[in-house]
């Protein structure tokens, strides 16, 4: 009778195991159960672009797929870098359902290795914040020489050099555009020309360039992996100053502090000055020697009474040559912590 009441048991328990529902997960492809709530599942957290040309657009699609049971939401991405763009065309995602960011990196005008982040933000609770990173190594398609154009006031053509262009890669180009900062430097080209070697012969405009010494040249290319190329050019200064600026260090009010000065013409070549005067009046020029292409000068230079917490001074030297040109060296002091406290 015990025998025929277990077995009896035993029977009930297994009819109810099998007739009670059990709760099921969603399930995804390949047999893997989904989580419960959204969850966004990148093929690829890194993109690698290679190497790429200098001012080039380069564009990668990422692709996703909402891999969890419920709605998934993304939030604003904003890359690290305004250089790199993402587009999402829509926020929402079903259980299921794939999409595509895409990223547009625009490389800058120097060659270098780089990587760029874009956190994507969502409300996938196992990951909120998926970052993602694009790679890349910006190299010059078309190389240039000089690196650096360096310009005379003085000289034939301001002692400007010739510009070669050449496509590293054998990539036929022509030049679409050539321009200078204040226009001073031009080249005579011919835009439907296409080749992979250049040999460019600027003309300077030396009034120009007194105006705007500094500055850049910008070179249009058509070349696919160079859309441009930009050199720096600046120009010897006719005359120099120095010291260029002039320090007193723990000065003392009213305490008088001797400096030299000296100016050079950097072509060497002779030249008169025609007055000496301060803005403040806190320099005074105690002697004027004339040297090898140049003029030395002596300073008296006179710290003021100290104004309230404030610690420093300044004034301006200014030298006005025959001719009309002016030069200055700006006069820097700080005083000292003793000199200041005694002077109040």
């Amino acid at each position: 009778m015990r025998n025929l009441v277990t077995y009896m048991c035993i029977v009930t328990f297994w009819a109810f195991l099998f007739t009670v529902p059990m709760a099921v997960l969603p399930v995804r492809a390949g047999g893997v159960p989904r989580v419960d709530g959204p969850e966004i599942t990148f093929e690829t957290l890194t993109h690698d672009f290679g190497e790429i040309g200098a001012g080039t657009k380069n564009t990668y699609e990422f692709k996703f797929t909402n891999t969890g049971s419920s709605l998934l939401k993304i939030g604003k991405i904003k890359c690290t870098c305004g250089c790199t763009v993402p587009t999402l065309p829509k926020k929402e995602y079903a259980p299921g359902e794939s999409g595509t960011l895409q990223i547009v990196y625009h490389a800058s005008r120097n060659p270098s290795s780089i990587t760029k982040r874009c956190p994507v933000p969502s409300n996938d609770k196992k990951s909120p914040t998926i970052m993602l990173d694009i790679k890349a190594k910006i190299v010059m398609k078309v190389g240039y020489k000089p690196e650096r154009l360096k310009l005379l006031l003085k000289g034939e053509n301001a002692g400007g050099p010739e510009i070669t262009l050449t496509s590293r890669d054998n990539q036929p180009f022509s030049i679409k555009y050539f321009k200078s900062t204040g226009n001073g430097i031009t080249v005579d080209y011919d835009p439907l020309v296409k080749a992979t070697k250049f040999v460019l012969k600027p003309q300077v405009d030396t009034e120009k360039l007194q105006k705007r010494p500094r500055g850049q040249v910008e070179i249009g290319l058509t070349h696919p992996g160079c859309k441009s190329v930009m050199i720096i050019f600046e120009t010897l200064a006719e005359f120099k100053t120095d010291p260029g600026v002039v320090y007193v260090r723990e000065a003392e009010p009213r305490k008088p502090v001797t400096k030299k000065i000296r100016i050079f013409s950097n072509y060497n070549e002779d030249f008169e000055i025609e007055s000496a005067s301060s803005k403040k009046g806190i320099v005074k020029v105690l002697n004027q020697e004339k040297i090898r292409n140049g003029y030395q000068f002596e300073l008296q230079i006179t710290p003021p009474a100290a104004e309230s917490k404030r610690r420093v001074f300044t004034d301006v030297f200014s030298v006005k040559l025959k001719g009309g040109q002016q030069l200055q060296v700006t006069c820097y002091g700080i005083y000292s912590r003793k000199g200041t406290k005694s002077s109040r």
